[in-house]
């Protein structure tokens, strides 16, 4: 017998959601608890940046899965480092109105209203929320937010090593910007002396602190150590994905070389996890194409293996994949234009009708509306048909989606964020 229809299975199994306002009552979400199972991740993802529909979604079930499911930290695809004053004004440091003083640089769309959601939760909750940064420094766009405190650090702990360092830092300060979209082109600029200089100081500078752990350890604490430690860590997978980055523009790069920021990713996850309490779980929120647990490839051609993909062979069914899309709307295509600030522009693309196969065309064809669905109920059944493609701005990533995810929520449209500062 051939294969069920996919949007055929949808009108059976789809849950509809009943509000995008995230006050609104929570009971509609109810379903998502026996969804998610004992996963101690849960990941919200989007199938594009600033869309006013997903960040709406997302604060509604962060607040549904800390409320009502014990979730305790929020992980976003924000700098690693960066994270870390974040976190302390969530927990209370500062004024209600200072948010933008915990980060020397513009809070990105999607991050500011969670974070004050959790800062005015944690005033009275038994078991605050923390926040938990995860990304290489600046999303790609410097290396600084992670060397400077390193730079701290190794000025108590070992200062023989801060010249170097301190090398690294006039280099890396004289390409870096807003976005890895900037600082790659910059980098490509450099003279071949100066970016394998870069690169050099910082492999030498974490081997050394590799193998050196006791003895810093002595002169510090293991905190402090692993703290400094994951920050060069990020600076080093970061000076990876400049020239990662600029081999993809040149059409040079390697096969799915991007993919070490998604490693980074990953293993920020992991990390946060191993130093929060046994039991601990997480929400973490990122693009769709960081969620997804399959590669990434584009007309065949691989291009990168995402953080879920990592998550899913470290965590296994402890690590929950879900997959926000939307049928018709508009989306932002991001532009690549080195004269703007952030090296691109964004463009209010209207999105064409769902392609045959997507994910997509089959909740169109079901005619639902705000829903969202259980592949991991889909995968088991066994005679679902795959959807082969899901939206990735205005065009679409090629994979058997019921292996990319374990739940998808779709909303009927989307329209592009007013509040975008770019």
């Amino acid at each position: 017998m051939p294969a069920l229809p996919f949007s055929d299975w949808l009108r059976g199994h789809a849950v509809p959601l009943t509000h995008l306002d995230p006050l609104a009552p929570l009971d509609d979400l109810e379903p998502l608890r026996d969804i998610i199972g004992d996963a101690r991740v849960v990941a919200i993802g989007e199938h594009s940046h600033f869309i006013h529909e997903f960040a709406l979604l997302r604060r509604r079930i962060l607040r549904f899965l800390v409320e009502r499911c014990g979730f305790t930290v929020l992980a976003f695809e924000f700098g690693f480092s960066e994270g870390f004053p974040l976190d302390a004004w969530a927990q209370g440091e500062g004024t209600d109105d200072d948010l933008s003083a915990h980060l020397a640089a513009t809070i990105p769309v999607g991050v500011d209203e969670p974070l004050r959601w959790i800062r005015q939760y944690n005033r009275t909750a038994a078991t605050p929320v923390r926040f938990a940064g995860l990304d290489i420094p600046a999303a790609g766009g410097s290396l600084l937010p992670a060397l400077t405190p390193v730079a701290d650090y190794l000025r108590r702990i070992d200062p023989e090593t801060l010249p170097s360092l301190q090398e690294a830092m006039r280099i890396a300060e004289s390409f870096g910007g807003d976005s890895g979209a900037v600082a790659a082109p910059a980098w490509a600029r450099l003279a071949t002396t100066e970016q394998d200089t870069l690169s050099a100081i910082l492999a030498r500078l974490l081997i050394r602190f590799r193998a050196l752990e006791p003895l810093y350890v002595s002169r510090g604490d293991q905190p402090g150590y692993d703290l400094a430690r994951r920050r060069l860590e990020g600076a080093c997978h970061g000076d990876y994905t400049f020239r990662a980055m600029a081999g993809l523009f040149a059409g040079t790069g390697l096969t799915a070389d991007t993919s070490a920021r998604d490693h980074y990713l990953a293993e920020s996850v992991r990390w946060h996890l191993e130093r929060h309490e046994p039991g601990t779980r997480v929400v973490l929120m990122a693009h769709n194409a960081h969620l997804q647990k399959t590669p990434i490839a584009f007309d065949g051609h691989l291009t990168g293996l995402p953080m879920g993909q990592h998550l899913h062979r470290a965590l296994g069914d402890d690590y929950f994949a879900l997959a926000l899309t939307s049928i018709t709307g508009q989306t932002p295509e991001m532009r690549r234009d080195e004269e703007a600030p952030f090296g691109f522009t964004i463009d209010h693309t209207t999105l064409e009708a769902p392609e045959a196969g997507s994910v997509e065309a089959a909740f169109a064809d079901a005619g639902l509306g705000l829903g969202i669905a259980d592949l991991r109920r889909a995968r088991t059944t066994g005679d679902v048909a795959n959807p082969d493609r899901l939206r990735m701005q205005s065009v679409y990533v090629h994979t058997p989606v019921l292996d990319a995810f374990d739940g998808v929520l779709s909303t009927p449209t989307s329209t592009v964020a007013e509040d975008i500062h770019l």
